[in-house]
């Protein structure tokens, strides 16, 4: 009875926790989403979501591109990558448009976000979770107003000193300042709603990490193999949920931003081509752009991958302390079960000096901490379970290709060759 009622306590404080998460980071995330305009929840701002995305996404830098391409200009306000620049921002806002789109209407704002998981999780997920969600919005304006702050300088400087150059309808100042107001908000709307969607992926993976965390816990205290083994195959379900969700987008991406980087590499490279600050300032920063957003999707990737991976790491350690724990005990002989030991393996080995300092990433593999409990799990089973997490790897996959951390080191260094080469050809870093 006493166990009954623990429990129930347990779940109301969950549930009243789950639904105060609900009422306030919730509500961030759909203001978020009305501001970059992406909330479809009823006819009239679905109507409204899609004018504004063909407007700012699609028609603007038309307009833009072939009335202001200024091929009469000086070196210093030409604009020859301006199609390159345009088609970049725009098909990275049409693909996660689409998919964000497609996301919250077929889920819902609270499933995509995986909210609806938080009351099957411990307290300690759900506090950071919650720290999590107050600062991808932090995040998001960190990595977009910087970027959006250059790009309007550039903009007025270069409206203002080739006034009479740049085409105009009408009043010139008049018609340069729409311009440039309907050209800001353009590249903004383009821009937040690529870097939106990476924060969003780096939330949901997150939280997996949190899971996978406080999973670790249980090779620190007494447990049953099939606990452990459903907490894992839900962990797993999980993954694979993101995975599937998220693939056509982690793959189109990498596609676009590599395509963009070798256009934009193939064209700065010409014999004829004058690569200036002025001329190629947009591009260097529409490539950083880029790049950051697809830096955030992979490395959220990789590292829930290598954090689930460490997980067999940690089992296969547990397992090799208990069993000689036991064997230890016997003194040679065969093992036979016993009482619970609650000596900490190893008790006089140094496996590691206090002084080192361990990789925020490798947290999991550092645990020193693995406490014996031989009588509650035999031999047999610990070698099962570590027997099937080695067969069963969990990870962010893309169409059956894990993303781990050599994926990433590869697809890093081509990315970062290519904004490197055309940084050294715009502003000189070598």
């Amino acid at each position: 009875m006493e166990e009954e009622r623990e429990f129930f306590l347990r779940s109301n404080k969950a549930f009243s926790g789950y639904l105060g998460l609900e009422g306030g980071e919730l509500q961030s995330f759909r203001s978020c989403l009305k501001w970059v305009c992406v909330d479809q929840s009823n006819l009239w701002r679905t109507g409204l979501s899609w004018s504004i995305f063909f407007v700012l996404a699609i028609g603007v830098p038309i307009l833009s591109h072939f009335l202001f391409s200024c091929s009469s200009c000086d070196d210093k306000h030409a604009r020859p990558y301006d199609v390159i620049v345009q088609l970049s921002l725009s098909s990275l806002a049409a693909l996660s448009f689409i998919s964000l789109s497609a996301l919250v209407k077929k889920y819902g704002l609270r499933r995509s976000l995986f909210l609806d998981k938080l009351c099957d999780v411990s307290e300690k997920v759900r506090l950071g979770y919650t720290q999590q969600l107050h600062r991808s919005m932090k995040l998001l304006s960190l990595f977009v107003l910087p970027c959006f702050a250059v790009e309007i300088a550039y903009k007025i400087w270069w409206y203002i000193t080739g006034a009479t150059q740049i085409p105009y309808l009408g009043n010139i100042y008049l018609s340069h300042a729409i311009a440039c107001t309907l050209e800001l908000c353009s590249w903004l709307y383009r821009t937040a709603i690529f870097l939106l969607v990476c924060v969003l992926f780096r939330l949901i993976c997150h939280m997996q990490i949190l899971r996978l965390e406080d999973f670790a816990q249980v090779f620190q205290k007494e447990s049953d193999v099939g606990s452990v083994l459903k907490e894992h195959l839900r962990i797993r379900r999980n993954l694979r949920i993101i995975s599937h969700r998220f693939r056509v987008f982690i793959l189109s991406s990498l596609i676009l931003v590599t395509a963009s980087q070798l256009a934009s590499l193939l064209i700065t490279t010409r014999s004829s081509a004058k690569v200036t600050i002025y001329k190629a300032g947009e591009l260097a920063l529409c490539s950083i752009s880029l790049v950051t957003g697809l830096g955030i999707c992979l490395r959220s990737a990789t590292k829930i991958t290598h954090k689930a991976q460490s997980v067999t790491c940690l089992a296969a350690k547990w397992h090799v302390c208990a069993t000689i724990d036991t064997f230890d005990a016997t003194d040679g002989e065969t093992p036979t079960i016993r009482a619970a030991s609650a000596q900490v393996f190893p008790v006089n080995t140094n496996w590691g000096s206090d002084d080192e300092e361990g990789d925020g990433d490798d947290a999991l593999d550092n645990t020193k901490m693995i406490p014996i409990y031989a009588h509650t799990i035999s031999f047999h089973k610990r070698q099962a379970l570590v027997t099937y997490l080695e067969n069963n790897r969990a990870g962010i996959t893309v169409f059956g290709f894990m993303l781990d951390r050599t994926w990433l080191h590869t697809i890093f260094g081509v990315e970062m060759s290519l904004v490197l080469w055309l940084l050294s050809k715009t502003i000189g870093i070598s």
